[in-house]
């Protein structure tokens, strides 16, 4: 069991319910691989994406599949869009590519970037950007990128790209990546994409284009049910969690792994605090009232101190009686 000082069952317990995801994922890098129940296969690359609302999952299912592929001994490319960054053109390609190129020697990038070197290695931040006005042709840095990574897909295969938080990924990498996933099936290389759908800019028209592709294998993903709750906090506290407060944690939850995270501190503190046999019930109202607070809008200056008094009084205005100043004495 668990320490209930420091429960990690909300951590690792998102793929509780998404064995179909999993078993998708480990499917994909097997036939990337050339394997699978059967035996040897032809190599299959593709495209698999993940979609749903913040704290859902999604990341973890990522997490699980760059380790499965570095298990497989998969070159493993990855990057996450910023919501600070997506204004910066290439920001996720820089974050897929440098690392790789980082552990190259100068001839050796050369070598890789051929004659799309000046074009390609200044927009990735390999090389100090030239001189001037003159802004790099975005298409031509496309074609650029198409040679690089193809050219490392041959070199370093099987390769999986992971590209999470794409709602975020800047308009020039996600313009590429989508035009790039055409040849993933062809290529050794695996692509994954996870975002929050109802996130996405109204103008990235290129990512709505990629999570809805033919040949992509998408995958939209649900909150926990009771049932899973009730797994990960009888993980995390013990088989005395009673179905009430189960109940309960899924309800403040909604079945939301990240959301859970943050609520499952106070509870267990509380629970471990509690008197023996008395554990739900005392530590329910902690659990509550982190789970209010989670819930809870943001407080604006307006919220919390109402409107702002500027200015002058209006015309006309009178103190009441029991406020006005008594001057010279009664009147």
């Amino acid at each position: 069991m668990s320490d209930v000082t420091d429960p990690q069952g909300w951590a690792s317990q998102p793929l509780l319910e998404r064995e179909s995801e999993v078993l998708a994922i480990h499917r994909a890098v097997d036939e990337l691989c050339g394997t699978s129940r059967t035996g040897p296969t032809t190599r299959r690359g593709g495209v698999l994406t993940f979609a749903g609302a913040g704290g859902i999952g999604k990341t973890t299912l990522l997490t699980e599949a760059r380790r499965h592929a570095a298990e497989r001994s998969c070159t493993v490319l990855f990057a996450r869009g910023g919501e600070q960054e997506k204004q910066v053109p290439f920001h996720v390609m820089r974050q897929l590519i440098q690392p790789t190129f980082a552990a190259m020697t100068e001839e050796e990038r050369r070598d890789v970037l051929g004659n799309w070197y000046s074009i390609v290695a200044p927009a990735l931040g390999l090389t100090a950007a030239p001189k001037g006005p003159t802004a790099p042709d975005p298409q031509g840095v496309r074609d650029g990128l198409d040679w690089v990574v193809t050219h490392l897909t041959v070199r370093s295969a099987p390769v999986v790209l992971v590209v999470d938080d794409a709602h975020w990924a800047d308009a020039e990498s996600l313009a590429w990546l989508t035009a790039f996933a055409a040849r993933a099936e062809e290529l050794a290389m695996l692509i994954l994409v996870a975002c929050r759908p109802n996130e996405i800019p109204a103008d990235a028209a290129s990512l709505r284009a990629l999570m809805s592709r033919q040949g992509t294998r998408p995958h939209e993903l649900a909150t926990l049910t009771t049932s899973a709750v009730a797994r990960i906090v009888r993980d995390a506290l013990g088989e005395s969690a009673d179905d009430v407060f189960c109940r309960e944690c899924w309800a403040i939850t909604g079945g939301n792994p990240l959301r859970g995270r943050r609520v499952g501190d106070e509870g267990s503190r509380s629970w471990a605090e509690a008197p023996p046999g008395q554990h739900s019930a005392a530590a329910r109202p902690g659990l509550r009232r982190q789970g209010q607070r989670a819930h809870r809008p943001p407080r604006t200056a307006r919220a919390v101190h109402g409107p702002a008094r500027v200015g002058r009084r209006r015309p006309g205005y009178r103190r009441p009686d029991k406020h006005r100043r008594k001057r010279g004495g009664a009147r």
